[in-house]
């Protein structure tokens, strides 16, 4: 999508501090973040949210989990937490499917 800012990341039309990336994703810091370490991790294909999933992104969003940790403990987490919000209800800004990754000391509480 041509106005979405992660879109843009993938592109490369705007800079990131990548830490991670392979042909069907991508993770690099967050610009605010909200904890020691605070990843984002994208697919590359644009996706809104969870809600626009279909039976044909399994494999994807399979990949998608079962990297999670490798990238985190790539960065020397052994404990994170996982975050995905999905709409406006349900506090997404970016709409663009995308997962938080938080660890490290200051991880914040619920």
């Amino acid at each position: 999508m041509s106005n979405c800012i992660f879109c843009k990341i993938v592109a490369g039309d705007i800079p990131a501090s990548k830490v991670y990336e392979d042909d069907h994703l991508l993770a690099f810091h967050d610009i605010a973040p909200k904890a020691d370490t605070h990843l984002l991790v994208i697919p590359k294909a644009h996706i809104e949210n969870l809600n626009d999933l279909t039976p044909a992104h399994s494999e994807l969003m399979g990949h998608l989990l079962v990297t999670l940790p490798r990238i985190a403990g790539a960065q020397g987490l052994k404990g994170f937490r996982t975050i995905t919000n999905t709409g406006v209800e349900g506090g997404q800004e970016v709409f663009h499917i995308h997962f938080h990754i938080l660890g490290g000391a200051d991880l914040p509480g619920f």
